[in-house]
């Protein structure tokens, strides 16, 4: 593996000293598997829903970051309680981490066309460093003597407001952080895992008629957020920043989703202007959905790569009608 790998182990897996960056992985078609960061998702789309994501993050570069998700989630027969299940693999160059959940969301009417839904998930996270896998510079390392293997339970809890316009909502799918610092032949490193946090606001709104609607969302992600206000936390730590998605799509003639987004993170006069988006998704009348999007980087690591890309596909399981008459916003 380059040197590129070594510069971005520590902010996949936190074994740097003094620093720690964002750790969940990224998606540009967050709209489709937003149950993997909120579990207050679970049965808001009043059927079966699935959605497989894969994402290929900087083309071209090698050792990087490479993700998967499949998440499904249903209301059950009450409508009030939702259940879903929702698997990510993520992977940058010999490190990876898989993540297991399982939601549980309770609904309450709000009105008449409207949802408040709280939700609880629990699920265990596999963190992974193969690297003897690794080429270093010096031809040794001995914080990279062993490979790193761990399974870490973990719990999560998010609010989630929807109805057929709008929507609105706040999760954290793992609450508890690890203290992963440990001692490799006399040589001691420090590594920590550090809790996210997501919220996302949308609006659709039709242009004249339902055949033209115009959805703009955005997606809020933080991490490390309190961690340096506990004793515990390591004297010198820098979270990454706030990063915010900001995205402005519309949905043709009940069956076309075409859209852009802007990546940047929220910090004044330090902006990172990550990546500019686009992408589309097509609903076919059986329920089934495709998409695909295309990220432009922004920033000077567009030098070294070709973007990145996603493609996307679920179903929708409607066993009232067998057929999907309104597809969803959302």
């Amino acid at each position: 593996m380059r040197k590129f790998l070594l510069l971005f182990f520590p902010f996949s897996l936190g074994i740097a000293t003094h620093t720690f960056g964002q750790q969940d992985p990224m998606f540009t078609n967050y709209f489709f598997n937003s149950l993997i960061f909120n579990p207050a998702v679970a049965g808001s789309n009043e059927h079966l829903t699935a959605s497989l994501v894969h994402r290929s993050q900087w083309i071209g570069t090698e050792g990087a970051p490479s993700t998967q998700s499949l998440s499904a989630h249903t209301p059950l027969k009450n409508e009030r309680i939702g259940l879903g299940l929702s698997i990510v693999n993520d992977k940058i160059g010999a490190a990876g981490t898989l993540d297991i959940g399982t939601s549980y969301a309770y609904r309450f009417p709000v009105g008449k066309k409207m949802h408040l839904s709280f939700g609880l998930q629990a699920g265990v996270s596999n963190w992974r460093g193969t690297w003897s896998k690794l080429l270093l510079e010096d031809g040794s390392d001995e914080v990279f003597s062993e490979n790193l293997n761990q399974w870490l339970p973990n719990f999560g809890a998010g609010v989630y407001l929807s109805g057929e316009r709008f929507f609105a909502g706040a999760g954290c799918p793992r609450i508890m952080e690890y203290d992963l610092r440990g001692e490799q032949r006399g040589t001691s490193y420090y590594a920590k895992n550090y809790r996210h946090y997501y919220s996302i606001v949308g609006v659709a709104l039709p242009l004249g008629s339902e055949q033209v609607i115009f959805r703009p969302s955005a997606l809020i992600k933080s991490t490390g957020l309190f961690s340096q206000l506990r004793k515990s936390a390591t004297p010198g730590d820098i979270a990454s920043p706030t990063e915010v998605d900001v995205n402005l799509s519309f949905f043709l003639r009940e069956v076309f989703w075409i859209g852009m987004a802007y990546r940047t993170a929220l910090e004044l006069g330090d902006s990172s202007n990550d990546s500019a988006d686009l992408w589309t998704a097509f609903y076919f009348r059986n329920g089934l959905r495709l998409g695909a999007s295309y990220d432009l980087t922004l920033t000077k690591l567009n030098k070294v790569n070709n973007g990145s890309f996603e493609i996307m596909a679920g179903y929708e399981f409607d066993v009232k009608i067998k057929r999907v008459a309104s597809p969803r916003y959302f």
